[in-house]
C-alpha cells in the first residue's frame, strides 16, 4: 500500500508540474501491495475529460492482466473518486479504494465536484446541469434484445 501512496504521488507531481493533469494520482494493487498499474491524471495533455488518474490506472492494469475485471484488487488514489471514477471502479469490479485528500480538498483548489454529486443525489433533474432526455426508446430495445438473443457475455 505504501508503495501505492508513493508510486502515485511521484506520477502525479511529474505530470502536474509537466501541465498534462492535475494533482491527482491512482495506483492498482493486488493483495500482496504490488502495484499492477500506476497512473496521473492527464486531461490536459491527453485532451480528454476522461482521462482522470482511476480511470487511466484501470485501464492500464486492465491492459497489463489481459482483463475487463479486476476482482481481487485494490485501487489507491491521492483524491476522493469523482462520480465517474467511482462509476468506473465499481464497473472494474475493484471493492476497496484508499485515497489522500478529501472531496473538501480537492473544493478547495478549485475542482468542482461537489455540483456532480448534488445532481445525483437530486434524482438528476437540474436542467443548469444537464438536460437528459429519452428519445428512440423502440429501435434501442431492438438493439437489446438482438445482443440478449446471441447471448453475449453480460459484463
Amino acid at each position: 500500500m505504501v508503495n501505492a501512496l508513493q508510486q502515485s504521488l511521484e506520477l502525479a507531481r511529474k505530470t502536474m508540474n509537466e501541465n498534462l493533469g492535475g494533482p491527482f494520482g491512482a495506483a492498482v494493487f493486488d493483495a500482496e501491495g504490488n502495484v499492477i498499474y500506476v497512473a496521473s491524471n492527464s486531461v490536459l495533455g491527453d485532451h480528454d475529460p476522461t482521462a482522470h488518474a482511476e480511470v487511466n490506472a484501470i485501464r492500464g492494469a486492465c491492459r497489463v492482466l489481459g482483463t475487463h475485471d479486476l476482482t481481487g484488487y485494490k485501487l489507491f488514489a491521492t483524491g476522493y473518486p469523482c462520480p465517474m471514477c467511482l462509476g468506473a471502479i465499481i464497473w472494474a469490479n475493484i471493492k476497496e479504494v484508499r485515497y489522500g485528500c478529501r472531496l473538501e480538498d480537492a473544493e478547495e483548489i478549485g475542482f468542482r465536484d461537489d455540483f456532480i454529486y448534488r445532481f445525483i443525489e437530486g434524482g438528476r433533474s437540474d436542467t443548469s446541469v444537464l438536460k437528459i432526455e429519452e428519445y428512440g426508446r423502440e429501435q434501442c430495445l431492438a438493439l437489446f434484445k438482438e445482443y440478449a438473443e446471441k447471448q453475449k457475455e453480460i459484463y
